[in-house]
């Protein structure tokens, strides 16, 4: 009974005390998965020419890419079979073994051996912690730890390329690299602790047979690089080649992906779906932003960074609102989350020519970063709301293979149009295409989803 004058305060979603290891963990393994991206971005140029790998300039990126489809395919298929604990022990020391690979390299070939091993370790981390989310946190909380995501990506986004730039200047690049692995080992101890904690995992009776899983995941793996390599090489020939990645691709997918994502099929496909839209979309347009901010009105590359900040701060506050209101219909967030990256597009389009105001950048883009952190975060928690027992892990695969593909696609398709009809004119038509596939998820996907939600 609360004594007089007291207050009864509500135990904390994110650090009750059964939960404090997996949410420390969680978000360190996140968070130092998100610095090490920002450095990589920012002491590339530095690294290969001290490799002498400048033919190979993204291919450092392609690798990672590439080999985190595998790790996400496998990695959910051994969740499914033997639960979260086996991928959540491998995976990031693969991930902290690549980084002393990588930090260590005196040629670009350790280099490359050095990021796919990240990306297989990262690849098959993430789907890993999606189904913890589901085994440690009830429905109701999730909203809550996939906030929580979102703002562990927040600092790194903030301050990562600043810091990864004074260590690559005073320093040397190489402590990007080998300065996070120890602490990656950390975030691996805090998560075996709660592992330890797990009931003992039961696989299920009957499931879904899959099969040709490991072939497909390789032949999507090389259609991504293929795509990667297309948006660095933007021709009509780099057009063409994204045909014929698209043509190994497509039945690949139709192996990884839920059946029915394709058609656009309602529930579960229709959310998956939502999630290549969503990414596409965003990084489609937001890659060429500070490009058209340089070349057209003139920006210096720390202020036509400033709205990508924004958006970011924008992301983590609308994901964090989230949250708070866990009674929320998802499918209504996620169509909420679409209409503002609609209007975060059709806005941005008038920067683009030199008679634009520049500052409807800032305007547009954290628009844009509030739909993301709605719908995002939304469609996360209907995944795992709409997964079986024995699906999770497949399922959470095939969001991050559907954000990835989602994003090669459309850069790609943006890089080709920039690089034959400049930034304003190619940039344009580019949002435009983006903002159609936008409002399509708003008023078709929101609703399928919520049919079986």
């Amino acid at each position: 009974m609360t004594a007089v004058g007291e207050t009864t305060r509500k135990p904390s979603v994110l650090w009750a005390p059964d939960r404090r290891a997996a949410t420390t963990g969680l978000l360190l393994l996140v968070t130092l998965a998100a610095f090490e991206q920002m450095g990589v971005s920012t002491a590339l140029p530095t690294l290969v020419h001290d490799l002498h790998g400048e033919s190979l300039y993204s291919w450092p990126f392609t690798m990672f890419l590439a080999t985190s489809v595998v790790g996400n395919v496998v990695g959910g298929r051994l969740c499914d079979r033997r639960g979260p604990a086996l991928v959540l022990l491998i995976g990031p020391l693969l991930f902290a073994l690549g980084l002393v690979v990588a930090g260590s390299a005196q040629e670009m070939t350790q280099l490359l051996i050095g990021r796919a091993l990240q990306g297989v370790g990262g690849g098959a981390q993430v789907v890993a912690l999606y189904v913890l989310i589901a085994l440690v946190f009830p429905e109701r909380d999730r909203p809550v730890a996939f906030a929580a995501l979102s703002a562990a990506w927040v600092i790194p986004s903030l301050i990562g390329p600043t810091i990864a730039g004074l260590v690559t200047q005073y320093l040397n690049w190489r402590w990007i690299f080998l300065g996070l692995a120890p602490l990656v080992v950390i975030g691996w101890v805090l998560v075996t602790i709660v592992l330890r904690r797990l009931p003992a995992f039961r696989p299920a009776a009957s499931g879904v047979p899959r099969r040709g899983l490991t072939l497909a995941a390789i032949g999507a793996a090389v259609g991504l690089a293929v795509l990667s390599w297309a948006g660095d090489n933007p021709s009509l020939v780099g057009l063409a080649v994204v045909v014929v990645a698209l043509a190994v691709i497509v039945p690949a997918l139709r192996v990884l992906l839920p059946k029915g994502t394709l058609t656009v099929r309602a529930g579960l496909p229709s959310v998956i779906l939502a999630r290549a839209l969503l990414s596409g979309a965003f990084f489609g347009s937001q890659i060429f932003l500070p490009l058209v901010l340089q070349r057209v009105h003139g920006f210096s590359p720390a202020l036509a960074g400033v709205p990508l900040t924004i958006a970011a701060l924008g992301w983590s506050g609308a994901s964090w609102w989230q949250g708070r209101h866990p009674d929320l219909a998802r499918p209504l967030l996620m169509r909420r989350g679409f209409l503002l990256i609609t209007l975060g597009l059709v806005v941005v389009t008038f920067v683009a020519p030199v008679w634009g105001p520049p500052w409807l950048a800032a305007v547009a883009w954290v628009f844009a970063g509030m739909g993301m952190g709605l719908a995002v975060s939304s469609v996360s928690v209907l995944v795992l709301k709409l997964s079986s027992d024995q699906d999770r892990g497949f399922n959470s695969a095939a969001l991050q293979l559907s954000d990835l593909f989602g994003q090669s696609l459309f850069v790609g398709l943006g890089g080709v149009l920039v690089a034959q009809l400049g930034p304003t004119l190619g940039w344009s038509p580019l949002n435009a295409v983006l903002a159609a596939c936008t409002l399509f998820g708003a008023l078709v996907l929101a609703r399928r989803a919520a049919s079986n939600s």
